[in-house]
């Protein structure tokens, strides 16, 4: 499901409260909305207010943490590229073909993960795209250094293609880290939060606009917090410009 689908469904649970509030209020007994029972559902409205606070600051500081790391990550990726490079051209003139097989998949890869179409993003999770990462690792495997220097050489090379490689996967691997129970759980305390705002309020186009806006504000924070934490889809993605840097600077 969508960040976009999951803060529509969350609108749908905490507005809609908010009108249930706003209908029970006019069909409840006097007694019920007396003082002391207005003062007993401030105070666990307040409890519940509180919890939900804290979770969201926590939600947002777990999203905010998961798109720094993949942004930096994303960075550290690109320098080893244009490494890998380099030291495949102090290698030798017989690594010629293995730098252009490099330029070639990491702009096949870079169209892939930043391209707007969902159906060419997923073919960065293909077996025939890995295959290609896993084939240039074999490549500079083979190689047949002549001396101590292209010996030296080529350990460097595996070693950081090792690396670029680890890399791909933790992009393939990375998934929502906020759990679905963990969001179910919030949206059901924000809809009993606004139910009790709709039961202190009087109804009218004032107080339900105000609720609207309140419960679109609340949402939009959901959806912004998880597309945060998807760093790699959906609106709020991790800058191409390191990869599109490195690609750059390639073969040169």
């Amino acid at each position: 499901m969508s960040s976009l689908e999951i803060a529509l469904i969350a609108f749908a649970c905490v507005f809609g409260s908010a009108l249930l509030g706003l209908f029970l209020r006019g069909v409840l007994p006097e007694h019920h909305l007396s003082a002391e029972s207005k003062d007993l559902l401030k105070l666990g409205i307040g409890l519940i207010a509180t919890m939900s606070a804290l979770v969201l600051g926590l939600l947002v500081s777990s999203a905010k943490g998961t798109f720094d790391r993949i942004s930096e990550e994303q960075v550290q990726t690109a320098a080893k590229i244009v490494v890998l490079d380099r030291v495949l051209a102090q290698y030798g003139p017989e690594t010629k073909e293995i730098r252009n097989v490099l330029r070639r998949d990491v702009a096949s890869a870079v169209q892939m993960l930043f391209s707007e179409d969902a159906s060419v993003r997923k073919k960065f999770d293909t077996s025939a795209s890995v295959a290609r990462g896993e084939d240039l690792v074999a490549t500079i495997r083979a190689l047949s250094p002549q001396n101590d220097d292209q010996r030296s050489l080529k350990a460097q090379a595996l070693e950081i293609s090792g690396e670029v490689l680890m890399a791909r996967w933790l992009m393939i691997a990375q998934g929502r880290s906020i759990s679905t129970p963990f969001l179910v759980v919030l949206v059901a305390w924000l809809s009993i939060i606004f139910a009790g705002f709709g039961l202190f309020a009087h109804r009218n186009a004032t107080v339900v606009t105000t609720l609207f806006v309140c419960a679109l504000s609340v949402s939009a924070a959901l959806f912004m917090i998880l597309e945060l934490d998807t760093p790699l889809n959906g609106l709020l993605r991790v800058s191409s410009a390191p990869l599109r840097n490195s690609l750059a600077h390639l073969g040169q």
